[in-house]
């Protein structure tokens, strides 16, 4: 989970980006109370899909909003100074709208504020802007815009959520690996994934991504696993994202199911290739564009078509998220960021393989993140 310290630190990094005269502050996207506060809405719980908001105030400090089942179904305490509750189910008296309910707490917190403020207008319900006296949205800056740029460079607490993820989804892709073969289907797969990624990780997760098998017919699939069994041949693509409070992994290995064909085996070893000749452009101030032509580059040089997608992209709260590495990116990438390295090629008559790791830049270069194997064979 985030801590206490890092909601702090990205606080005042927020505070820092805003102008002096900036007295308060309302966030509204669900992410961003999240990345400020702690505060996420648990996707298995009655209230998945209901939200909170952050008040911040330079002298009073954070404020959450939200009504009383909704901070009940918080994934893990939230870091802020205050929280302002309204009651909406006390399991005695009948129920109002829940939004309602919200927005007069929130119109309420923000009509005490004194000074100059700005909101996160992307995310602002229009019933609460019309209640609203203390703010001109005519005059405000987004404040969305700030946080999804302060967001790229990730602090400790952050990344260390993210390696809990990538620990998880390690368990599962090795579990994978050990219980591949002809007639399991690609449900029973996912399955197997999400249990041993849970006992990884000690905590139900949400699991999403392709879980589906190529083969020479149909070299390129993905989506949610279905029902359809593995046969002989198929070249299985994994590539998943382990969800923790809010935070995402995402990172690929692709199964034979049985032994490999030598065109299979070629194909693969060529994305591992082109995987790590990307690894090497991972650097702050690297262009986008050029981390996409030399990891394309590797499947050109060994026959194939250029890389149909892209080479990667950045990770957190978002997926995909700047900065993302395609031929025509103008995005460069700066230390903290999080990023995919993602190469994959799919070819009539083979099948389709894709392998991936998540790396942090840093001053120095980049370090992987992710620890999964990257295998076609199960190594019993």
């Amino acid at each position: 989970m985030l801590t206490p310290e890092g909601c702090r630190t990205r606080q005042q990094l927020l505070w820092a980006a805003l102008p002096d005269d900036v007295q308060w502050a309302l966030v509204t996207d669900p992410r961003h109370v999240l990345y400020l506060s702690n505060f996420w809405v648990h996707p298995l719980s009655f209230s998945q899909g209901e939200r909170a908001m952050l008040l911040l105030d330079r002298e009073q400090g954070s404020t959450l909003i939200a009504d009383n089942f909704t901070l009940r179904s918080q994934a893990a305490a939230p870091c802020v100074d205050r929280e302002a509750v309204v009651r909406w189910y006390d399991h005695r008296h009948s129920v109002e709208n829940r939004d309602h309910c919200l927005f007069t707490q929130v119109v309420s917190e923000v009509d005490r504020c004194s000074g100059r403020g700005v909101v996160e207008r992307q995310w602002l319900p229009a019933a609460v802007y019309d209640r609203m006296r203390a703010c001109d949205l005519t005059q405000s800056l987004d404040v969305g815009d700030l946080l999804r740029q302060l967001r790229r460079r990730k602090q400790a607490d952050e990344i260390a959520l993210l390696e809990r993820c990538m620990l998880g989804g390690a368990a599962g892709q090795a579990r994978a690996a050990q219980v591949v073969r002809p007639g399991c289907t690609e449900l029973e797969m996912y399955r197997e994934i999400q249990s041993a990624a849970a006992d990884a990780v000690g905590c139900p997760v949400l699991l999403y991504g392709d879980f589906r098998a190529t083969n020479a017919e149909v070299p390129k699939a993905g989506g949610l696993p279905t029902n359809r069994p593995l046969q002989t041949g198929d070249l299985l693509i994994l590539d998943f994202s382990i969800v923790l409070n809010g935070y995402r992994s995402d990172f690929t290995n692709t199964l034979a199911v049985g032994t490999p064909t030598s065109a299979q085996q070629a194909l693969f070893d060529t994305c591992v290739q082109a995987l790590r000749d990307g690894e090497q452009t991972l650097r702050p101030e690297a262009s986008a564009a050029e981390v996409y032509r030399v990891t394309s580059a590797a499947l050109e040089s060994a026959g194939y078509d250029p890389l149909p997608h892209h080479a990667g992209h950045g990770l957190g709260l978002g997926h995909p998220e700047p900065p993302i590495l395609v031929p025509l990116s103008e995005d460069v990438l700066h230390s903290g960021d999080v990023v995919t390295l993602e190469p994959g090629c799919y070819v009539a008559g083979v099948g389709g393989v894709r392998v991936e790791h998540n790396y942090l830049i840093t001053r120095q270069g980049a370090r992987r993140l992710s620890n999964h194997a990257i295998q076609l064979s199960s190594p019993g």
